[in-house]
């Protein structure tokens, strides 16, 4: 197959990235791999869609340093290619990045994934999903039995009632819009005095998410993923793991300083995958992290969601085939299909 990877710049891809461990193990089986950035896109005067990409040498590289190095190394090839041709278009950029200094970068992503999904390519995630992802509001959409008790507003009298109810039990602030543990702080009734300064920080990026705070948060969280609306699990070990923080910092993530520990799949948990299946199934969402915290989820994380090798490390698996194995079923699915088959549907197949 001929498959891409949209990222936000190949330069910042990194050697333990998802994205580079997929590219990887889509070359290793023989495929012909795509790398492009959200500034590589073109739409030509004859209506084609084609894009500047990077494709790492054919010959074998061992392992995912070598395939990055390759990637970007005199070997490689950069061409005008037809991204109709594609078999797959895998969106992995992470539209968060670029909120401050390339905010047109968002979404070209989702506005040439649905034109070339519309040609018949297979674009994972579904962009049409994503369209309606683009901020931490998706989240609310979840059952409400699953998620922790929360407020949405950018008057700050409504934001200090809030924290004011919430008394000793804690608030955590952050933006609508973001990601990696930015501008995300804990708060409660008792430290008014700085809650005015935490309010105006987080107003100049949009709308401010307050959330109840869970005491469960100091053991860490657990990053989870679904593939196709359900665990990915292998032989019996699920594709997780654990996150946690630093005794000095309330978040958990890996880009805040979190350490990566081995996590223990839950009943719980088992049960939060298949309340939020259904609404990720209707959005096409192939490939999903969800953040768990004790009872609750924190996040779902359908925009280039990280941490395969983390939870291949600690399982002894490797996850990117199972993953590779439900693309090329799709592919095989489309082709033997007597008509089209809605991106939508055929990305959860």
């Amino acid at each position: 197959m001929r498959i891409a990877f949209l990222v936000n710049r190949i330069e910042t891809e990194e050697v333990g990235y998802t994205t580079t461990r997929l590219a990887h193990a889509a070359h290793r089986r023989g495929h012909e791999v795509w790398y492009l950035g959200c500034g590589d896109f073109i739409y030509d005067p004859e209506e084609r869609i084609a894009a500047l990409a990077t494709s790492p040498p054919a010959r074998k590289l061992k392992d995912a340093r070598a395939f990055l190095t390759a990637l970007r190394g005199e070997g490689a090839s950069r061409e005008r290619i037809d991204l109709s041709d594609l078999d797959v278009l895998m969106l992995r950029n992470d539209p968060a990045e670029d909120q401050v200094e390339r905010p047109w970068a968002q979404t070209v992503g989702i506005l040439f994934g649905q034109a070339l999904a519309a040609r018949g390519v297979l674009v994972l995630n579904d962009p049409a999903g994503l369209s309606r992802a683009l901020n931490k509001m998706y989240f609310q959409q979840s059952p409400q039995e699953v998620r922790p008790l929360t407020l949405i507003s950018r008057s700050a009298d409504e934001i200090r009632r809030f924290v004011t109810e919430r008394g000793k039990g804690g608030v955590i602030l952050k933006p609508l819009q973001g990601s990696s543990g930015d501008s995300v702080f804990l708060v409660d009734g008792g430290q008014m005095a700085n809650l005015n300064q935490i309010i105006e920080a987080i107003q100049r990026l949009g709308y401010i998410v307050a959330q109840e705070y869970l005491s469960e948060g100091v053991k860490g969280d657990t990053r989870f993923f679904l593939l196709n609306g359900h665990p990915l699990e292998v032989d019996g070990k699920y594709c997780a793991f654990g996150r946690v923080g630093r005794s000095d910092d309330l978040r958990n993530n890996m880009s805040a300083g979190g350490d990566a520990v081995p996590a223990k799949v839950t009943e719980r948990m088992l049960e939060i995958a298949e309340a939020v299946r259904p609404r990720l199934v209707q959005d096409g969402m192939f490939l999903v992290g969800l953040d768990i915290l004790g009872d609750l989820l924190l996040e779902i994380n359908v925009f280039s969601p990280g941490g395969l090798g983390t939870a291949s490390r600690f399982t002894g698996v490797d996850f990117t085939q199972p993953i590779l194995d439900a693309i090329e079923a799709k592919l095989g699915h489309r082709d033997r299909s007597p008509g089209p088959v809605p991106n939508q549907e055929l990305a959860v197949l």
